[in-house]
């Protein structure tokens, strides 16, 4: 069993998070592969603080994770993040690389499913993303089902999200999700978002209309016994919201291209990311820092509910 002695050797907390902890005040986790992988420099950073300027300011205290030099943080200095957004030596940081990268005194880039454990150990009960990593496009082949839906299903979390990648099989990853028990709820929607676009073809389980009620949901499930993550959708805004046609003709050139030269593995995202970038003339990347910004929002204000 882990006690708070042995995680003072590994965990350190930023003075804000700290700090925040103390007095009772919400805390909500943010990654940071969307900072070292996930976008170029200088967007990178300057998402990075935006996202946490927004959780600020709608009352919440902002706790972006990495690993640096071998140390667990929960929440980072400025310094740190301009560290994360610039430097070339940081490893993409799930699960399996997690506790070789701290024994080693490594820096290592927070994944969804990594930044899933360091909220536990944290106690932190909500996180933010862009979008959730999930059941890869002929998984049924290759097997390729991203470590992010088992970290989700098997501990007490709610991840704000835009709903999977578009570069993944959205069937196929509600489908893993409803046999592992996560609950899917769209916010103030009835289909699943589709990450560049406000929806696919799926449903979701169940429209939330408010902050609130998204919180007392997982209150519930927990209070319950009910172990395990939940999934709380929110659309991109409508404003920044990419052309659907044009979007899949993008993924669909890229998955081919992906295919060709092997890639596969954690490497897969951020190509095909890259790729589906370079097609839309760098206006993918501005539909994904809208929606970070805006599930960044509505995570500090469900956080706030959430005991």
């Amino acid at each position: 069993m882990i006690t708070n002695e042995m995680l003072k050797k590994y965990v350190e907390y930023s003075d804000e998070v700290k700090k925040a902890m103390e007095e009772g005040k919400p805390v909500v986790a943010l990654e940071s592969t969307i900072i070292s992988h996930g976008m170029p420099y200088p967007q990178n950073i300057e998402t990075a603080k935006a996202c946490e300027e927004i959780i600020r300011e709608n009352g919440a205290v902002p706790a972006t994770t990495a690993i640096i030099g071998g140390k667990i943080k929960i929440g980072l200095s400025e310094e740190e993040l301009e560290f994360m957004a610039t430097s070339k030596d940081i490893i993409k940081a799930s699960r399996r690389d997690f506790a070789y990268i701290v024994s080693r005194g490594l820096n290592g880039a927070t994944t969804v499913a990594s930044t899933i454990i360091a909220s536990r150990l944290a106690g932190i009960k909500i996180f933010v993303t862009g979008g959730l990593g999930g059941v890869h496009r002929h998984a049924e082949t290759t097997f390729d089902i991203s470590r992010d839906l088992e970290e989700l299903a098997s501990n007490d979390i709610m991840i704000v999200c835009a709903g999977c990648k578009s570069i993944l099989d959205i069937g196929l990853t509600l489908e893993y999700l409803e046999t592992k028990g996560v609950p899917v709820f769209g916010y103030q929607t009835y289909h699943m978002p589709a990450f560049f676009t406000r929806k696919s073809e799926f449903k979701v389980d169940y429209n939330i209309k408010t902050p609130q009620e998204a919180a007392e949901a997982a209150n519930t499930q927990w209070n319950l016994g009910l172990t395990g993550g939940i999934l709380l959708t929110n659309p991109i805004p409508e404003a920044d919201s990419m052309d659907e046609d044009k979007i899949n003709k993008a993924i669909e050139a890229a998955l081919v291209e992906a295919e060709e030269k092997g890639i596969h593995g954690k490497e897969t995202t951020p190509f095909l990311l890259s790729k589906v970038l370079e097609v839309t003339e760098g206006k993918s990347l501005e539909a994904n820092i809208a929606l970070v910004k805006n599930n960044a929002r509505l995570g500090a204000e469900v956080a706030k509910y959430l005991y």
